[in-house]
């Protein structure tokens, strides 16, 4: 049996058939990646509370089939998870919190969140898990039904008045107010509430169905099924109704 191992091995090439190299070779392949163009060994493994994300595709074209070239192509935000880090450690008690997400969930993250890189020829970007604003899990789109919260955020569905009253009653035309970014809306989806230093999630004060009130401008715009939701934080809140 050696003598016959021996001969094999002495044949030009025969080695590359051998199980063990062609299992060294497949996992070489597939753990080798591509980063800004340059091959590097293994893949991108995200650290403390990073998540690598595969940014959506660019819309070369609106809804009603015009168009887009340059700038005025559409950027998404959003995209698939690939992989995520291990979670944030408290600086004092030592608490790992962990992730809001898992790799194959869609999230949306702000405008101007996060770092873009080429990663094996195609767009990604990598941001923290308080860079989320929405994730869903069902299908590529997310809807009304699908979409979800994460930490102590809450998603509302803005009111576009025209008018508003003051707490004297007194209606404010919408040309009168400060700005004209809706503050006041209907709650739909509710976080689970952010975790304390002892590791208890604190959870948020607020239901589904309530009306809110929140500061200007504080809320993030997403649009979810072509209408306008705000991602609001719970201590940007003010009231409730």
């Amino acid at each position: 049996m050696n003598k016959f191992l021996i001969a094999l091995l002495a044949i030009p090439h025969a080695h590359s058939f051998t199980p063990s190299t062609i299992a060294l070779r497949t996992s070489s392949q597939h753990h080798n990646a591509v980063l800004e163009g340059r091959e590097i060994e293994g893949v991108l493994a995200p650290t403390n509370n990073f998540i690598l994300v595969k940014k959506a595709a660019v819309e070369e074209q609106t809804t009603g089939g015009i168009l887009l070239t340059g700038s005025a192509k559409i950027k998404k935000t959003e995209g698939e998870v690939i992989s995520i880090g291990p979670g944030r450690t408290h600086s004092e008690s030592g608490i790992l919190f962990p992730m809001p997400v898992s790799p194959g969930e869609h999230v949306i993250y702000g405008k101007y969140d996060g770092t873009e890189i080429d990663y094996e020829g195609e767009k990604h970007a990598l941001i923290r898990d308080e860079d989320i604003l929405v994730k869903w899990s069902n299908g590529d789109t997310v809807t009304p039904e699908n979409a979800e919260v994460v930490s102590d955020n809450v998603l509302v569905k803005v009111t576009d008045s025209k008018e508003e009253s003051t707490e004297s009653g007194l209606v404010i035309a919408a040309t009168a107010q400060k700005g004209s970014k809706p503050s006041t809306g209907r709650v739909v989806k509710v976080g689970p509430g952010r975790m304390a230093s002892n590791g208890t999630i604190m959870k948020v004060d607020i239901e589904v169905d309530d009306m809110v009130k929140f500061r200007d401008f504080a809320g993030n715009e997403v649009m979810i099924g072509g209408e306008e939701y705000s991602v609001v934080r719970m201590p940007d809140i003010l009231v409730k109704f």
